[in-house]
């Protein structure tokens, strides 16, 4: 029996719903900024032994809730999951590596999708536990890589800066990489509405090489298959919508065709103004973003007056999630943290 969540305003913010303050959490806010994460990751053998360990996961994920008055926890895991199911041999060497990376036609038949209950049983585990955790405290949202961010890391072997690999597959064998970004789908619906079963309220898509790409290839190897991936999830559980989040790092030159895939929100990096972003989209979709984490370095003040300067940019109505233009810093003061989500609820508090 799943506890009656107490705070909701996260998920009534992402149907453009009322609510009595804008909700705010952070990409990576479960991580190495916090000093209580540090020392559960020197607890575990190794980073891969922390997202597999369910009861270490949920001790991480549920860190920042009670430390800050976040309105939405997120699932601790990586985003590599997927493809290391998939037989790749990932292990982490100044960032993540595959020992088996996939370049051609015939590794990538040999890809299957793996089942989430099986093979990424652990996530599952997880994600149940924290619900439990909780205790309805806030929503948990569950997330996955998109087929084109993943596809970078399995073609390349690695973190790339060039993208020479799977770019290269792209341009010459596009068959091959259609074949390989299907299987990835398959595999990315699964697995999110395994998390979804499980006990996720939301979902996230991390695009985070979409942006790499021409406005030709994104729209063909990148949003065809995240719309796909919208149309295949679960989007009501346990009698409540479970809205989806699509996030494109560098993504707004396309803000219109990702809010046209059927998610209820899209994620926005600091690049474009809110105001802009809202009078593009209309009411279509809620809004998520999108301050430079790069301001938690300033001082107090002057981190009021950007989250002051963010909400103003959005404006009267619904539909706003605040959130980082993009993950946190390891760096940056947790006590400014504190301070980025105090001004959120302050200053946006209806009278």
């Amino acid at each position: 029996m799943m506890h009656p969540l107490k705070n909701d305003r996260f998920l009534r913010a992402l149907q453009r719903q009322p609510v009595d303050v804008t909700p705010v959490w952070m990409m990576r806010q479960a991580g190495r900024y916090l000093p209580e994460y540090r020392e559960s990751r020197a607890r575990a053998k190794d980073f891969l032994t922390l997202c597999k360990t369910p009861e270490l996961a949920c001790e991480v994920t549920l860190q920042p809730i009670a430390r800050f008055p976040l309105d939405a926890a997120i699932l601790f895991s990586d985003i590599l999951t997927i493809p290391d199911a998939m037989g790749l041999g990932l292990y982490f060497s100044e960032g993540p590596r595959f020992e088996r990376p996939v370049r051609n036609l015939s590794q990538i038949n040999n890809l299957g999708v793996p089942d989430p209950n099986e093979a990424l049983r652990y996530v599952m585990d997880a994600v149940s536990l924290i619900r439990r955790e909780l205790a309805g405290k806030v929503p948990l949202i569950g997330f996955s890589g998109s087929p084109w961010t993943l596809a970078t890391y399995m073609v390349e072997g690695g973190s790339t800066k060039n993208f020479s690999q799977v770019k290269g597959l792209m341009f010459e064998q596009p068959k091959a990489m259609h074949t390989l970004l299907d299987t990835l789908a398959e595999s990315v619906t699964a697995y999110l509405n395994a998390q979804i079963a499980a006990g996720a309220q939301a979902v996230m898509v991390f695009d985070t090489w979409g942006g790499i790409l021409s406005t030709r290839d994104y729209l063909a190897f990148s949003l065809d298959y995240m719309r796909k991936i919208v149309a295949g999830l679960t989007r009501e559980s346990d009698g409540q919508r479970v809205p989806v989040i699509l996030f494109t790092k560098d993504g707004n030159e396309w803000l219109e065709e990702i809010a046209a895939t059927g998610c209820d929100a899209v994620g926005l990096d600091w690049k474009l103004p809110l105001s802009v972003a809202r009078a593009r989209v209309g009411d279509k979709v809620a809004l998520q973003g999108n301050m430079d984490p790069c301001v938690l370095y300033a001082s107090p003040e002057r981190i009021r007056d950007e989250v002051a300067s963010i909400l103003t940019s959005f404006g009267e109505g619904n539909g706003h999630v605040f959130n980082l233009g993009h993950g946190i810093h390891p760096q940056i003061d947790p006590e400014h943290v504190k301070v980025f989500i105090d001004a959120v609820h302050d200053l946006s508090r209806t009278k």
